[in-house]
């Protein structure tokens, strides 16, 4: 059984843990994806041999640091998205909170996709979700019949691609996001080529950016 000073130990890697990750995510918006591991450490008040200590590569901080981001903004739009009766809503729902946390997180996707971060087991759940909400929009007749799941990952590395020629910080995106979604309503949809399978290599394998 732990001891109080044990559970004291623990409680308070937690605190710095976190306090670790809210600091990377901070410093990476405000210096940009190059900023180096001994200005989060002091941004988070911890002294370097901590930060090294639970995050021991920029890689991995920076993959911790999306994670955080998605758990908190991407998790509960999806949890709500499947609750919701109006399928197409939901759908939209989901890939909005998304555009949303990668334009916040623009620096800190590029830091860990520089760092050489796999983040396809971070990602993955979201996309497995996007797939299923997907699936009852296209039930309901609110989406194009002819998507395929493969196309998802797609659809998103070319949004998530806009936000190199804009201000991240700002919300042009969304004019091409109404674009995508007025492409795969299914009133004036015409034959799609037939789809062709991700290449395992593909970043959109893991997050586009």
């Amino acid at each position: 059984m732990a001891t109080d000073s044990e559970r004291l130990l623990r409680t308070d890697a937690a605190r710095n843990a976190e306090r670790i990750l809210r600091s990377a995510r901070e410093v990476f918006a405000k210096s940009g994806p190059d900023a180096q591991l001994d200005e989060i450490a002091q941004h988070a008040g911890v002294g370097i041999r901590t930060l090294y200590r639970r995050f021991p590569t920029k890689a991995v901080l920076a993959k911790a640091a999306l994670d955080q981001g998605i758990t908190e903004d991407i998790a509960p739009a999806i949890e709500q998205a499947l609750l919701d009766d109006d399928p197409l809503r939901a759908l939209t729902s989901v890939i909005d909170a998304a555009m949303g946390l990668a334009a916040r997180e623009h620096n800190t996707l590029a830091a860990a996709r520089r760092a050489g971060a796999v983040l396809s087991d971070v990602i993955g759940p979201y996309y497995a979700s996007l797939t299923l909400l997907t699936r009852r929009a296209q039930q309901a007749g609110r989406i194009r019949a002819d998507l395929v799941p493969d196309d998802l990952p797609r659809i998103l590395a070319m949004l998530f691609s806009l936000l190199w020629t804009m201000d991240p910080a700002g919300d042009g995106w969304r004019r091409y996001l109404s674009l995508i979604l007025d492409g795969l309503a299914p009133a004036a949809a015409t034959p799609l080529p037939e789809p062709v399978p991700l290449r395992p290599s593909s970043p959109s394998k893991n997050w586009p950016i």
